[in-house]
């Protein structure tokens, strides 16, 4: 089998949940390796997510393992045999790598939070507004990878869409409903596009307002995308050199908190529609 040359940020998770697993068992590779009856360098390729691993071998280093945990075990094997070639793969080579790895954590999630203070969540981003996002940029992109750019970010409105949608929760900060991204009509089409979006059932919009007291949360951004089991939720956050993916257990714990806090200061989400409803008003 021909090793990957850039393997995908999913499979480097199943990777990275694998080695962890051989780790806490306090087994080498090479060990790990006579277990399994294959070459320690097999063992390393896994790790590293240059190659896959199948579902009776995934079990059989899960066993070798000690784990325990039936229900994550197979939550991996899913993940090891699953052959979803998603929408995002016709920009493989036309976008940046960790658009289509956003895209791909956004399809399996089971459940989406998200918090910005400075801009309306993606998905939630009408085509006029990510153009004008997009188009800030420094240095200018060239306008066929700006079109790409909106037209992807325009297709992640898929996970909430269908029969089958991703129950999603957006805290928003005032400062991001009021700073006009684009010009006046286009911040108002975005504020009207986020109440026609909160009316649905799977889709819940809170705002935390400028005039609350004692909030101290604005470093909080991130989006948090819930996995087939709780170990396997991922943390996405933007850093300088682009997104970070979050995914030790403490450190998820830790987002998980800083999520609840987040969500008992800000309003509840008839009030927030409500307030939204006045800014619309304001334009």
């Amino acid at each position: 089998m021909a090793l990957r040359s850039e393997p995908t940020a999913r499979q480097m998770r199943l990777a990275v949940e694998l080695r962890r697993l051989r780790e806490a068992a306090g087994l080498t590779t090479r060990e790990a390796a006579t277990l399994l009856g294959v070459s320690s360098a097999q063992i390393s390729q896994i790790e590293a997510g240059l190659t896959g691993v199948s579902a009776k071998r995934l079990r059989l280093l899960a066993a070798n393992y000690s784990c325990t945990d039936s229900e994550f075990v197979e939550a991996l094997v899913a993940w090891a045999t699953d052959r979803t070639r998603g929408w995002w793969e016709e920009y493989r080579g036309l976008l940046p790598t960790p658009f289509l790895d956003l895209a791909e954590l956004e399809h399996h999630a089971t459940f989406l939070r998200e918090v910005q203070f400075l801009f309306v969540p993606g998905p939630l981003q009408t085509e006029d507004y990510a153009r004008a996002v997009y188009g800030y940029r420094v240095p200018d992109l060239p306008r066929e990878e700006l079109e790409l750019r909106v037209r992807h970010r325009m297709q992640r409105k898929v996970i909430l869409e269908g029969l089958a949608p991703t129950p999603y929760e957006a805290i928003i900060h005032e400062a991001a409903l009021r700073i006009m991204v684009g010009d006046r009509a286009a911040t108002r089409a975005q504020l009207t596009c986020l109440l026609e979006r909160s009316a649905a059932d799977h889709v819940t919009v809170r705002v935390i307002p400028f005039s609350l007291e004692g909030f101290a949360g604005a470093a909080s951004a991130m989006a948090y995308a819930g996995g087939a089991v709780p170990k396997l939720d991922t943390v996405v956050r933007d850093a300088p050199q682009g997104a970070a993916l979050i995914d030790s257990e403490a450190q998820l714990g830790a987002f998980r908190t800083l999520f609840r806090k987040v969500e008992a200061a800000s309003l509840d989400p008839e009030r927030s529609r409500d307030f939204i409803h006045r800014l619309t008003k304001e334009l």
